[in-house]
């Protein structure tokens, strides 16, 4: 299931890019946000330890910038 996951999130990254170049910049945020779902989510699989270090951190900062990609879809259709 964990390998599903991470080539969907792998995905979802490539489409928020290819949507990006098209002239939706914000969608930036959404690529970054799943591509990292996709790092920490190999890391487990690796059997690495990702409730500290790096990965533990940069987690808040995914979240935030998915925040700033749907905030920019939200201020586009309104």
């Amino acid at each position: 299931m964990l390998i599903a996951s991470i080539v969907l999130e792998a995905a979802v990254a490539v489409v928020a890019i290819l949507a990006a170049h098209k002239g939706r910049p914000y969608l930036y945020g959404l690529a970054f946000t799943f591509a990292f779902y996709v790092l920490y989510d190999f890391a487990r699989f690796l059997g690495w330890n990702v409730e500290q270090g790096p990965l533990h951190v940069l987690f808040p900062l995914a979240t935030i910038s998915a925040l700033v990609a749907v905030w920019g879809l939200y201020r586009e259709r309104a």
